[in-house]
């Protein structure tokens, strides 16, 4: 009885479970289809808010700040993290573990006192105070990857080069960065991710002469639900679902690979 129980509850609670998650994701992704308006009823399937969509001069500029920002934001995370972990790492000090906090506090109070920063050193608000801010919210996400990946070194395989006559710096080029380029790989797409799906460090950060895609969906919205918003947010769906798949790979890849070493 309890087993049969098992078979019938667990699969309905998945389901309903699916269904809650994907429902609102399926909806707006069909009504993008949609040659009506939103909301309103099926009336045909049309490419026509996809062919406005892409006719827009003001949503590829607001993409082009997006992706500026989120490469710039990955690139300058991820080097900031690596140089702050090893060094915390030769250097035995625990100051890395002050970044962890940047996943635990909400984005709210970092964008008011990013934004608080900015004024009373009167930096222009714009492109490149974006990408300091996204770049503080990425080095939550850097440091605690590449902190693990690094804390699985063997060190005897740096004594090792070192006894063997190579420099500090060869050592880490030949060493320690091939341990640690698939937790590189998989911070810079989680930074992508992340400084492209953010709206609340965005909106504080960007002022007026810089827009990305979740400032320019805001401002659609607030004129009035437009069915090009639908379109532009199943391309963002499609892209950070790239990017979930791309890391997904990268660490079922990286556990085989441990796993072979081992």
């Amino acid at each position: 009885m309890e087993l049969r129980l098992k078979k019938i509850f667990l699969p309905l609670y998945v389901g309903i479970f699916c269904i809650f998650l994907y429902l609102p994701i399926i909806i707006l992704t069909m009504y993008s289809f949609n040659k009506g308006g939103f909301p309103a009823q099926w009336t045909g399937a049309s490419f026509c808010w996809y062919y406005e969509l892409f006719h827009s001069v003001e949503i590829w500029r607001a993409f082009q700040n997006s992706v500026t920002v989120a490469i710039s934001s990955a690139c300058l995370s991820v080097l900031l993290g690596l140089m702050l972990v090893y060094g915390a790492k030769k250097m035995r000090t625990k100051v890395s573990y002050f970044f962890y906090s940047n996943i635990l506090v909400p984005d709210i109070a970092i964008a008011v006192g990013m934004l608080s920063l900015f004024s009373y050193f009167m930096i222009p608000l714009g492109v490149i105070t974006l990408i300091i801010g996204h770049t503080l919210l990425g080095l939550g996400f850097t440091i605690p990857i590449l902190k693990a990946r690094l804390d699985e070194l063997d060190h005897r395989l740096v004594e090792a080069s070192l006894d063997l006559g190579a420099s500090s710096w060869y050592t880490f080029r030949h060493v320690v960065m091939p341990f640690l380029y698939p937790a590189i790989l998989v911070s810079t797409l989680l930074v992508m991710i992340v400084s492209f799906d953010d709206f609340v460090i965005s909106f504080f950060c960007a002022g007026s002469s810089a827009q990305t895609l979740s400032l320019y969906v805001f401002t659609m919205i607030r004129s009035g639900i437009s069915p090009t918003v639908n379109a532009l947010s199943t391309i963002m769906l499609l892209i950070s679902s790239f990017f979930v798949l791309a890391i997904s790979l990268l660490q079922a890849r990286l556990a085989a690979h441990d796993e072979k070493i081992s």
